[in-house]
Order: C-alpha cells, then sequence, then structure tokens
C-alpha cells in the first residue's frame, strides 16, 4: 500500500537574485553532538558554516543527564554491548550500524578525552553506572548528572577555535535547496539579517529531534522538528517514524515544564513507588526498575490508571544528601527548587516523550539517498535503535556517525570541482490565503491530540482520529506563507506529526517503543522497517 502526504516543496518563496548569498564547502544545520563532531572533523582547509538554530552550546546534547555508553570497564566488551543494544531494539537494529557504533564507541571517547573532557572517576578509574538494558556499568558521566552539558560546552569551545568554522547562532533554517535530485545548500533566516541563502558543495542535516510535537516532552522548546520536515520536502527518504522513545521518569509537578530524571539515578538503586508506597516495577518485568524504557514507561502509566493517580514516584531517600549532591548535582537543584529534597522526600515523576528513534534514512557513512545531504544524530535514522533506543547510546552514536560523515564529506569535496556551480534557484509565492490564525492555540491543540492519540499507548481508532484532526489543521496551515519561526515551525510540526501518526496506524501490531493496545503482540511479518517520502510510503 502506498499513500501520498501532500506537501508543498518550499514553506516559502524565494529567488536566488534577489536573496543575499553566502558561499561554504560543508553546511552543518544543527549544533548538537552530531553536527558539532562533524565540524570538527572536517579538514582545516575546508571552510565550514555551522548553524545553530539558538546558541550554539544549547539544544537537546546539553540537556543530555545519563551519559556516553561505552564498553571499556572491567570485564566489559563491544560484543557484549552490541547484543544488549540488539536485544532492547525488538529486531529491528541494522546489525551494521550497531556493530559501527559499539566497536568504535571507545575509540571516540578517547577522543573527548584528548579533546579535555573530563569524565568522573572513582580513584583510578572512570565511574560507570548502569541503565536499563545495559547488562554491565557501562555509562560514562561527567560532573554527575551533567554529561550533556559538558560535552556540548567541550565541542562548542573547540569548534570557535577553529578558523576554518563560521557559526551563525540564532538562525532559523527554512529548507533545503535541491535542484535534480541534488542539495545546493539551505534557505536561513535571521532576525537581524532577513533571508539568507547559503550554497554548499556538501549539507548536513544535526537538527535533533521533534519531542515538541507532544505536550508532555523532555525537550528544549527549540526541538520542532524542522530537521525531518525538511528533508522530507526535499525529497529523502525517512524510516521508523512510528517509533517515539518516552522517557519513564520525568518530574511531574502541575504548572511546570517536564524536566527529566536521570535514568542513571535508578541505576544507581532509586525504586518507583505507587501513591500507596508500594514499589511496582517487579510486577511488570524481572529487571524492574532496570527494565527497556518502554516497559517501564508503559508500567508506569498502567500503574497511574489502576491507582487512579496523575503520576508515581521515584524514591531515591535510601542515598545520603551528600552523594546526591556529587552525584546528582542538576537532579538535586531541580528538585529543591520546587521544595523537594530527594534524600527526604519521594520525587513525583510521569513519563513524556524523549527521544525521536525514527528520522532521516542514512547510510553507514551517513549519507541520505539525496545527493551532497547528510544527516547525523537525532534527525538521522541509522538503524542503530532499532525500534527501542538502549539508553545513552545516542550521543556516543553522534561521536561516531559525525566522524564517519566528515571523512566522507571531505573525500566528496577533493573530487568536487574548487567552484560552486551557481544555478538559479527559486521558489514561486503560494496563492495568498484568507483568514488570521492563532498559531499558539493550534500548537497547543496538535500536542494535545499526539499525546492522547499517538503517544505510549495507541489504538488504530485513536489514530484515525489523529489524523483526520491534523488533515483539517493542515488545510489552513500549510498553504499560508508565515515571515516569523513561529508559523515555520507550526508548519514543520504538522509534516512530522502526520508522518509519525501516519507510521503508528500502519503498523499493525506491538513491538519496542510502539504499542498498540488492539494489537498487543509483535507479528513476525512486521519484522520490517515502514520507509517514507514525499512521493509515497513503502516497506522495508
Amino acid at each position: 500500500m502506498r499513500k501520498a502526504l501532500k506537501h508543498r516543496r518550499y514553506l516559502r518563496h524565494f529567488s536566488s537574485h534577489n536573496v543575499p548569498q553566502l558561499f561554504t564547502d560543508a553546511l552543518i544545520i544543527g549544533s548538537g553532538v552530531g553536527g558539532l563532531t562533524t565540524a570538527l572533523e572536517l579538514p582545516d582547509d575546508v571552510s565550514v558554516l555551522l548553524v545553530s538554530k539558538g546558541e550554539l552550546s544549547g539544544g537537546s546534547t546539553a540537556e543530555a543527564q545519563g551519559g556516553i555508553a561505552a564498553a571499556i570497564g572491567a570485564g566489559d566488551a563491544p560484543e557484549q554491548h552490541y547484543q544488549d543494544t540488539l536485544a532492547v531494539g525488538g529486531g529491528l537494529c541494522s546489525e551494521e550500524a550497531t556493530r559501527v557504533v559499539t566497536s568504535e564507541a571507545s575509540a571516540r571517547i578517547k577522543d573527548l578525552i584528548e579533546m579535555g573532557l573530563r569524565f568522573d572517576r572513582a580513584g583510578q578509574d572512570y565511574s560507570l553506572t548502569r541503565e536499563g538494558g545495559h547488562r554491565r556499568p557501562r555509562i560514562l558521566h561527567a560532573n554527575g548528572d551533567a554529561t550533556g552539558k559538558a560535552l556540548s560546552l567541550a565541542l562548542a569551545g573547540r569548534a570557535r577555535e577553529k578558523e576554518n568554522i563560521h557559526v551563525l547562532e540564532n538562525t532559523f533554517a527554512l529548507d533545503l535547496l535541491t535542484l535534480d535530485g541534488v542539495c545546493h545548500g539551505a534557505l536561513l533566516w535571521r532576525p537581524s539579517h532577513g533571508f539568507i541563502m547559503v550554497r554548499a558543495k556538501q549539507s548536513v542535516l544535526a537538527t535533533g529531534g521533534c519531542g515538541r510535537v507532544y505536550r508532555e516532552t523532555t525537550n528544549p522548546a527549540s526541538v520542532t522538528g524542522d530537521g525531518v520536515a525538511m528533508a522530507f520536502r526535499a525529497g529523502a527518504s525517512l524510516q521508523d517514524m512510528e517509533f517515539i522513545q518516552f522517557h519513564p521518569t520525568t518530574l511531574y509537578v502541575a504548572g511546570a515544564s517536564r524536566a527529566l530524571i536521570s535514568e542513571s539515578l535508578r541505576g544507581e538503586g532509586g525504586v518507583l513507588r505507587n501513591r500507596s508506597g508500594e514499589r511496582f516495577m517487579a510486577r511488570y518485568h524481572p529487571d524492574a526498575e532496570l527494565a527497556p524504557r518502554d516497559v517501564v514507561s508503559r508500567s508506569i502509566v498502567e500503574e497511574m490508571r489502576q491507582t487512579e493517580h496523575t503520576h508515581v514516584y521515584l524514591d531515591a531517600t535510601a542515598m545520603s544528601s551528600e552523594y546526591l549532591e556529587n552525584r546528582f548535582p542538576t537532579i538535586t537543584a531541580l528538585c529543591r527548587r520546587f521544595g523537594l529534597d530527594p534524600a527526604q522526600d519521594m520525587i513525583p515523576v510521569r513519563p513524556a516523550a524523549h527521544y525521536m528513534i525514527g528520522g532521516v534514512r542514512t547510510d553507514l557513512l551517513a549519507r541520505t539517498d539525496v545527493k551532497n545531504l547528510f544527516a547525523v544524530g537525532e534527525v538521522a535514522c541509522t538503524g542503530l535503535h532499532g525500534a527501542n533506543r538502549l539508553g545513552s547510546n545516542s550521543l556516543v552514536e553522534g561521536l561516531v556517525f559525525g566522524r564517519r560523515c566528515a571523512e566522507e564529506a571531505a573525500r566528496k569535496l577533493r573530487e568536487m570541482p574548487e567552484r560552486l556551480s551557481l544555478h538559479a534557484l527559486q521558489a514561486l509565492p503560494q496563492e495568498p490565503s484568507y483568514g488570521r490564525l492563532n498559531l499558539t492555540d493550534v500548537a497547543n491543540s496538535l500536542k494535545s491530540v499526539m499525546w492522547r492519540n499517538a503517544g505510549i499507548v495507541r489504538t488504530g481508532k485513536e489514530l484515525d482520529e489523529a489524523l483526520e484532526m491534523i488533515a483539517f489543521w493542515r488545510r489552513y496551515v500549510m498553504d499560508k506563507e508565515f515571515d516569523k519561526p513561529q508559523g515555520w515551525e507550526l508548519q514543520n510540526m504538522l509534516v512530522v506529526a502526520s508522518l509519525i501518526t501516519m507510521s503508528a496506524r500502519q503498523r499493525e501490531e506491538s513491538r519496542g517503543a510502539h504499542y498498540r493496545s488492539d494489537f498487543t503482540e509483535p507479528v513476525p511479518g512486521w519484522q520490517r522497517h515502514i520507509l517514507i517520502s514525499s512521493s509515497g510510503e513503502d516497506w522495508l
């Protein structure tokens, strides 16, 4: 079955004759671990333009608490890391991609140490913790529970030092520029300059995920699925869009934005309790709190349903205040802002959308099926995660494929002419549409529908209802031309929400992070991938 999703090629009309242009060898859109690693690994004689939607060291990478998975501990081995990843991935991991990441992880950790990143130690050895799905402690962390921030600052600081890397912060990327199936750069917008056309020999998407299409999410406000939507409009294939990972434990305080409570806290001995104080996870899985994330999330939802309560509790009171302050300073400070002392008070938690497992389909060199376009990080689907991401595999994936992307982009650049070809590029204006929109209201309604109908537990009926509502909003939002990021973000969110929901409706089984209460078991015939492109839908 093939089903086309009506879409427009560009969000905004433009012409290369009247838009200012910049020229670069490599354009990198996104400044998380994947984008920064790619920029830093490119040779010094390659001109790099690094575009960040916000500040250079912001975004999802900086928010990562848990750490980086690598088999460097005594008794551990890449083969064990490989097997754990496959076991959690629900039969959909790419064995080749998984082998690449688990075998190259330790080398990428060594690169970070040589760069000056200081991982926490226990005596002479690195302090390693365990997370759900890992059979051994193999998660390196820095500054307790601020690994992502330490990594982001280290990479961003090194990028600012390199003369060949030019950084544009607070810059919105609207669309990739293509001609005859070849990517030639992107159309950008800056508050102080307006629209800018970047001509690039090689372009890299590193824009992160799409968590903000859900009402409950751990993701920063900027994570609205822009890269996935851009790639879809440009003709790139997307894979596994139905698999959204929900983090089991985010701080639940009514009226406050959801904040991540790292899985490492459970890895160090924290336990989950219901409103009666009962520890319940052992009833759902033999690994209890360290079961895979999809199991823990669904178990919490079921426990909330049975106890008729809005949340459960994470109990870390067996740990001392001194230990919590040293090992989990971010979480401790967060709790105290809301009048909670994790050494004495149980932490109210519930699941929230956390990680986009699917994304722009890439090969082992980070290439997409659009010529001269790469994708790295959360926006990419390398096949590593399969149907369910193993905790702390995302940062190491960005490191490994960022380096591979840079090596392949550099190789291709050496084969290309020194000067860029100056094809005329333009998009014609849309027909004028009528009416004013309350964009905030539409965005909030979309997020609520996605959380309710395409969230942790799904049914065909609810997914059909979501598709109908999204299609209604698309009819009067997608044909409009906006002149500010709020409108473009909403258009991107509508595209990504459609893709997630369409894929979830097609997969009539439960596998990994995708759970259908009307098809509760995995089906052998569905051990395959759903691919989507702007020309239709197919399976692999």
